[in-house]
């Protein structure tokens, strides 16, 4: 798991999920032209770190993002909501799967 790299001032804080932040901008970084989901991830992480004391480097990729994208943080917050509206919702990650293997199927009918 990467950490976030160090930071120039004394009370930046890293972030604990910095690393799956890294790997997400990244991905935005490379996409040319951003889908919903691509949108959608930009506006939430710029929330998260907007006022955040650190991973500067971070907010600065976001930022850059936007501009490769040409795109405002006004225009992103408009088009987000207008997916949302839609009903857009995330897929949840593998990692984020949530229950058991238990298998009810098994048990006996009372």
């Amino acid at each position: 798991m990467a950490s976030a790299p160090s930071q120039s001032g004394s009370n930046d804080q890293s972030h604990p999920l910095y690393a799956t932040d890294r790997e997400v901008v990244d991905r935005l970084l490379a996409a040319e032209v951003p889908a919903d989901h691509h949108l959608v991830d930009a506006a939430r992480l710029l929330m998260r770190y907007e006022a955040f004391p650190g991973a500067r480097d971070l907010s600065s990729d976001l930022a850059k993002t936007l501009r490769l994208w040409g795109i405002s943080r006004e225009d992103l917050h408009s088009r987000t909501q207008a997916i949302w509206a839609k009903g857009f919702r995330p897929a949840p990650a593998a990692s984020e799967a949530v229950g058991s293997s238990f298998d009810t199927a098994d048990q006996e009918q009372t």
